[in-house]
């Protein structure tokens, strides 16, 4: 039986790197290519505000941060962080620059629980809004 899961754990992880064109996943967004995965690369929409955020085709920017603030893999504090956006570093915020509600925070001198998804040159993920300046 557990030979069987194995393989089956296996088959299921091949089966993802196929469909993903052999990136890493996260969170809706292939973190090899900092582009938004389709339905017809990963098979399934994302859950989440990811899945409103899915397109970085309209963006405004550039746009620099106030002080570092780390890009994570969702609107939350505790999610995976994927990279930092750099003091002054210039990016761009997706989605004609609308924000989402994830979890409050007080960060760069606020309190807020609005979220951007933006993205630098190297990393697209959520940004707390508090910490952009615009």
């Amino acid at each position: 039986m557990r030979k069987l899961l194995g393989t089956a754990v296996v088959g299921v992880a091949l089966m993802g790197t196929a469909l993903t064109g052999g990136a890493a996943v996260a969170g809706g967004v292939d973190t090899a290519r900092s582009a938004p995965v389709t339905v017809a690369e990963a098979g399934s929409v994302p859950a989440g505000p990811v899945a409103a955020a899915a397109s970085c085709s309209k963006t405004l920017g550039p746009i620099k941060a106030k002080e570092s603030v780390k890009i994570r893999k969702s609107a939350k504090l505790n999610a995976t962080a994927l990279g930092v956006w750099g003091k002054g570093q210039k990016g761009e915020v997706c989605n004609d620059g609308k924000a989402s509600r994830g979890q409050s925070y007080r960060l760069c001198g606020k309190s807020s629980d609005k979220w951007y998804y933006g993205r630098t040159d190297r990393v697209t993920g959520w940004v707390p809004a508090a910490c952009i300046n615009w």
